[in-house]
C-alpha cells in the first residue's frame, strides 16, 4: 500500500477540480505542444467566434467540467453557457452547450475537449443501458479497474453519471483476493484469513470464485462479498443458493447487455462490468463554430 492516499480520488466521490486540471494541462499540452500551427496561419489574431457543441447521435452527458477545463485553460476569457448537467440524455441534434470565445483558443482545444466528452459520454451511455436493463431488480451495475490509464477518475464519473456504481478505485481501496492471490497464498482459507489480520475493520474482504468448491471455500473462510467469475447462468444460480444471504455476491465476467438482466435475477446483488469503460464506443460530438458579428 503507498505510504499517502490523502489527496487521491475515491470511488464514488466528486472528482476534484485540481485533478481535472491536471488531467486536462497534460492533454492540451500534448496536442498544441509549441502551438496551434494551422489557426496561428489561418486566422488573424483577435478573432471571435461563437458556436454549440452539437450531438449527432442519442447518448447520456458525461465530463462537462473537463470539457470547460479545456476550454479555459486555452482561452482563459472564452464563456461557456447551457452547458447540459451531467447525468442528463440527449438526442441526436441536441445542442450540448455554447461557447464564445478567440477563434484561435477555441479551436486549439477543440479536440482535446471533444475526445474528453465523446469518451466520457460514451461510458456513461453505457452504462445507462446496462442501468436501465437492471431496473427493478434492486441489482447494482458496477465499474471494473479496466480503465484508461490515467482517465479512472473521470471514465468512474461517467459511470456514475449513467446511473452505474463504483467498484474499488484502485489497489489501495479494496480487498479483492483473485485467483492469483489464492494460488500464491496457498488456498482461499489462508488468503482470507492474512487478509483479515491486516486489515482495517471498516474494510470488507471479496474473494474471486471460479467454481461452486471456492464459493464454500469463501463462505467458510468469511468472505464478505463473493464474486462469481464466469460462471454460467446454472453455477451461479447454485452459488447464490450456497450463498444463502451470508455475504453479498458480485456476479462478473462476459457480461453482456443482452444477458445482464437475466443474471440480476438469478438473485446476485452486484453485477461487475469491464466494459462499461474497456469497450465504450464514443458519442460522436462536434463544435460548430461561427464568426462573432
Amino acid at each position: 500500500m503507498a505510504a499517502s492516499h490523502a489527496d487521491s480520488p475515491r470511488a464514488g466521490a466528486a472528482v476534484d477540480p485540481r485533478t481535472i486540471a491536471s488531467i486536462v494541462r497534460a492533454a492540451l499540452h500534448e496536442d498544441i505542444g509549441r502551438g496551434d500551427l494551422t489557426s496561428m496561419l489561418t486566422i488573424p489574431p483577435g478573432v471571435r467566434a461563437r458556436g454549440v457543441l452539437l450531438a449527432k447521435q442519442d447518448g447520456v452527458m458525461a465530463g462537462g467540467a473537463v470539457v470547460t477545463e479545456c476550454f479555459l485553460q486555452n482561452e482563459p476569457c472564452c464563456s461557456l453557457s447551457e452547458l447540459l448537467p451531467d447525468g442528463e440524455p440527449f438526442s441526436s441534434g441536441d445542442h450540448l452547450g455554447r461557447i464564445e470565445g478567440t477563434a484561435r483558443g477555441l479551436l486549439g482545444a477543440e479536440r482535446v475537449a471533444l475526445n474528453f466528452l465523446q469518451r466520457l459520454c460514451g461510458v456513461a451511455t453505457l452504462t445507462r443501458q446496462f442501468a436501465d436493463a437492471v431496473k427493478s431488480t434492486g441489482v447494482r451495475v458496477t465499474d471494473t479497474r479496466k480503465t484508461t490509464p490515467g482517465l479512472r477518475v473521470l471514465e468512474k464519473a461517467a459511470v456514475l453519471a449513467g446511473g452505474g456504481s463504483n467498484h474499488r478505485f484502485a489497489l489501495y481501496d479494496g480487498i479483492l483476493v483473485k485467483d492469483n492471490h489464492i494460488r500464491l497464498a496457498g488456498g482461499v482459507a489462508q488468503a482470507v484469513a492474512r487478509a483479515r489480520a491486516g486489515a482495517p475493520h471498516t474494510l470488507k474482504i471479496e474473494v474471486e470464485t471460479a467454481h461452486l468448491g471456492e464459493v464454500r471455500e469463501a463462505l467458510e473462510a468469511g468472505a464478505d462479498i463473493i464474486m462469481l467469475d464466469n460462471m454460467d447462468d446454472d453455477m451461479m444460480a447454485e452459488a447464490v443458493r450456497i450463498v444463502g444471504g451470508q455475504a453479498l455476491v458480485e456476479a462478473s465476467g462476459g457480461m453482456r447487455l443482452e444477458r445482464v438482466r437475466d443474471v440480476a435475477l438469478l438473485g446476485v446483488d452486484l453485477i461487475s462490468v469491464g466494459r462499461l469503460t474497456h469497450s465504450a464506443t464514443a458519442v460522436d460530438i462536434s463544435l460548430e463554430l461561427e464568426l462573432l458579428d
